[in-house]
Order: structure tokens, then sequence, then C-alpha cells
């Protein structure tokens, strides 16, 4: 009566490495025992496949609390930046590409880091020299700014050196053609494969509508939902348009709760859509993010006003969104970066939250949190409100020491990434990649959660006192994370629960905090079934 036996290792259950549990067995997708080898073994028939997990850690599968998978898939498939060493190594992929894709209009891709050039801000000209005869646009790894040639600024009528920041990029983007079904529908497979080799069974795609030049990805969800290949859980959190006013907030509710209806409608159920998204304030290094007080200008800058960032949703309109959006039982999920644009996010859930029409158990969540002021550290427990960490940027590296320091001072840039605060403080913690920002490997990213150091870096940490013990990041990444996607019975190994798992090749709790990510998946299980073993 057993379909699956996994005995000799280590069970960590979402909280904790069970004690004296070394075997877990399932039965029709759930996890039906959990124990010693010899109690669960008991329970094994003739047909059962047993497997001798030789001291590996089983646990269950990662979910990525805010991802862009079918925009990571599609830059995957098309001119990847992502790895490049420096900016002569990017321009020589854009190079190759352009060359061995002749029949190509537009090159299109991402990936590219600002730190690689001058003051964060490759040129046209630059570009030029790799492809003078065709357009190009190309994402940085934020996804906040596009590089572009000579040849797409005259197609758009713009006028740039060859970086557009944030809206900016719309001159451009608004020539792009689109992305086909089938382009998204291969993107989202060899995300979903690519996601499944790193232990994510689920995840929470952070845009699902149009953005940068992506198509909203809702239709590639539903017809990879409707072959019986999507087999990831997926909660999708529908785009809230930048620049809302009260004019027309009443129109872009309804039509939220419309799209919701019709994803719930399409058969499948692994792709729900009950989240809303909210992009507040952009990044840091293009002085986009929100601030309470302006940036440092950078040394030898006449950079004219004082910057303080940007407010994407006027605060008033953000706080009577978040009513109404309660109110229809959306889940918010807010991007928020800069201090003031935290502060915005939590003034405008209290308010959803305090409201007695909002519907119960929404789980909302701020993701990012770079600049967090401590007086707003202090209020995500008592609110209820998830912290969203993406924990692999919260190290000293080339960007965060060029880019973002200088621009904050040192009172503000004390205040990066407060995971340790928040923990102690008794806030919800969830993980998330970001991907294609930054790499979707989730023991990278808990390693730095636990160094506040960059892998194989030779930096110190970046303040050491907000780092978070092993055990609490992999329950951010596992139950805390499930939990945000309302998946109440994932995240966990425990009777009951949902077979979705993941084996380690070694126990991560038992490794020196500095080789957690060179710990690699073994083997990812969803309902039970392989999805990905490494051969």
């Amino acid at each position: 009566m057993i379909d699956l036996v996994l005995y000799g290792g280590v069970v960590f259950d979402g909280e904790q490495r069970v004690p004296g549990a070394s075997a877990v067995a399932v039965d029709g997708g759930r996890v039906v025992a959990v124990g010693t080898d010899d109690e669960v073994r008991a329970i094994a028939g003739p047909a059962s496949e047993v497997v001798d997990l030789a001291g590996r850690l089983v646990l269950p599968g990662f979910t990525d609390a805010h991802v862009h998978p079918v925009q990571g898939g599609v830059e995957r498939l098309g001119c990847d930046l992502t790895g490049a060493l420096d900016a002569a190594d990017a321009l020589a992929r854009v190079r190759r590409f352009a060359q061995a894709h002749p029949e190509v209009a537009w090159i299109v891709g991402g990936g590219w880091l600002k730190e690689h050039f001058p003051g964060g801000l490759p040129t046209a000209v630059e570009l030029d020299g790799a492809v003078p005869d065709r357009p190009v646009m190309l994402r940085d790894n934020s996804h906040h700014a596009v590089w572009v040639n000579s040849a797409a600024l005259r197609v758009a009528g713009a006028q740039s050196a060859g970086t557009l920041h944030e809206e900016e990029m719309d001159q451009v983007v608004a020539h792009v053609p689109a992305e086909s079904l089938d382009e998204q529908v291969s993107g989202l497979l060899e995300a979903q494969r690519y996601l499944h080799s790193l232990g994510v069974t689920g995840w929470q795609d952070a845009i699902i509508g149009d953005y940068a030049g992506h198509g909203d990805p809702t239709e590639a969800y539903l017809a990879v939902q409707a072959r019986g290949l999507l087999t990831a859980r997926v909660v999708g959190a529908l785009w809230f348009p930048r620049g809302t006013s009260d004019d027309n907030l009443a129109d872009v509710v309804a039509d939220l709760v419309r799209r919701r209806a019709r994803i719930a409608g399409e058969p499948g159920g692994r792709f729900l859509a009950g989240t809303v998204k909210v992009m507040q304030d952009g990044v840091v290094e293009s002085r986009t993010a929100g601030m309470s007080e302006p940036y440092v200008d950078p040394p030898g800058c006449a950079c004219g006003e004082p910057v303080t960032g940007l407010s994407y949703v006027d605060p008033a309109v953000l706080r009577e969104a978040a009513v109404r959006l309660a109110r229809n039982a959306f889940q918010l999920h807010v991007h928020a970066i800069g201090d003031r644009a935290v502060r915005e996010a939590l003034d405008a859930l209290e308010a959803a939250l305090a409201d007695p029409d909002a519907a119960p158990d929404l789980r909302h969540h701020v993701a990012h949190v770079q600049v967090v002021d401590p007086r707003d550290v202090a209020r995500f427990a008592p609110l209820g409100v998830t912290a969203n960490l993406q924990a692999l940027w919260a190290c000293h590296e080339q960007a965060m020491d060029e880019l973002n320091i200088p621009l904050l001072g040192p009172l503000r840039a004390s205040w990066h990434y407060p995971f340790g605060d928040l923990a102690r403080s008794g806030a919800a913690l969830a993980m998330g990649s970001d991907w294609p920002v930054s790499s979707p490997d989730p023991l990278a990213a808990i390693e730095v959660a636990v160094t506040r150091r960059e892998p194989g870096g030779d930096r110190p940490p970046l303040l050491p006192d907000q780092a978070i013990d092993v055990r609490t990041a992999l329950s951010a990444y596992t139950l805390g994370s499930a939990r945000v996607n309302h998946l109440d019975d994932g995240g966990r190994v425990a009777p009951g629960a949902l077979a979705d798992l993941v084996v380690l090749d070694r126990d991560v709790l038992a490794v020196p905090n500095d080789e957690i990510a060179a710990v690699r998946v073994d083997l990812t299980l969803v309902d039970g079934r392989p999805v990905w073993e490494r051969s």
C-alpha cells in the first residue's frame, strides 16, 4: 500500500531536524509516515520503491516566494548575458548570438550587470560595435533598466546614451516584437526544469502582466497546465498598474477580480492567482528606490536637485487600493526596496488589516526589504505581515559596494537587509530569488543569509549581526514561503503533508556555513513522483 520509502537519512520537517527520524513513507502523493528506518520500512509492501538515503537529508520542496520564471526561461533561451565576466564578455556574447541568429529582426535578452560599466551605464556606442545593423534591447539583471544600441534608439525615436531606466524603458519596449505564446511556453517549461533541478517545487510568480517587454504569462501557464505539464504549484501575482489613481482605481480592482476568476475557472488547479503585485519603488543603484531622505551625491557629481526616489503609486491611493483589494480577498505582494517604500507598504497593509470588511487570513507580504528603518522592522510581527527576503543580495559585492552603499550614507547603509532583527522581533519570514534578477538557487541564498558573505568571495560580511541561522533560513524557504502561497499542506514533512520533497546530497544542517552553497539537489519529488533526479 506504500508507493515510496526513503530511509537511512536525516529529516528536516520545515521547522527542525526531526529527532530520531531517518525515514519517510509516501503514498498517493502524500507523506504517510515519518520515523525510524524500522518503523517506516515495516509498512512497506513488495511493490514499494525503497531508496537508501545513505545519510542524505530529506526536506520539503523549496517554494520561491518571489520569482519570474517565464521571463527567466525566455531569457535563458534568448541572448542570455547571465554569468558574463565583464563588459567585454557581455559584448562578445551579444556578438556571437547575433552571428548565430541572422534571421532575428530584434535581438532581445538580458542579464548584464551594472557594475561592469562605468557608473553602471553601458552605452549605445559599445553595443553598436557588436551589432550595428539590427536593433538590440538587453535588460539588466534587475530588470529596472535596458541597454540599447543606436538602431533601437532610431526605431523608437528616443534620445539616450544607451541606458534607459524604469518608465524610460517604455520608449523602446513599445517597439520590440511581442513574445509569441510558443516562446513563452518554451520559456516556462525550461524554467520549470531548471527550478526543479534546484529543489524548487512551487513558487509565486511576481508579475502576471506585461512588464519590460515581457508579455503577460497567463496564457503560457494555462496552456502548460492544460497539457498536464505544469508540475510546480504556482500562485500568480496579478500586476497592479503603475500610476493607478483614485479616478480609475475601481476599474483596476474590477479587472483584477475578473482576471482571477478566469484563471480559477480553468481545469488543473496548479496555477491560481489570488495575489496582487504592487511595485512601489525602483532600485537604489538608479536612485529610484523610495527614500525618506535624499540620496548622497556620488563624488564629483553635480547631480542637481535632491533625489528621494519614486513612489509608483501615490501613498494615499495605495492605502485605499489595499483596503479595496483585501475586501475582495486579494493577498498583497509589495515590492519595496527603500525605507520610505517599506513604510508606505506597511501603512497601506495596516489600513487593510484594520478594515472590518477585509477578508481574513490573506497573508500579505513585502518583498526585498533592502533598506528598512528600525522603527518599521518592529511593525512586521504585530501586523502579521511577512518579510519576503531575497537573501542572495545581502552581502558585500561589487554592486553593493560601488553602486548602493555610496548613495545611502553610513546610517542607511546600517539598515541593510535586517534579517536578524526581523527574526528576533518575531516577524514571519519567507524567501525567494527574484530570478532572473539573481540566481534561483535556494542553497546559495541560504548561505548568504547565514554568513552575510558572497559564496566564494573574500569580502567581509555585511552587517553580521543581521545573519540568521541555517534552520531559520531553511524554514523560511520551505514552510514560510509555502504559507505565503496558502499551501497549508505543503512546506512540511509530516503525515498528511503533500509529498513535495527534496533530497540533498548531504545534511545542510551539518556542513560548515561557508559550504552551504556547494550542497546539491539529488532528487526532487512532486506528489511523491520524481520531477528531477541527478544522473
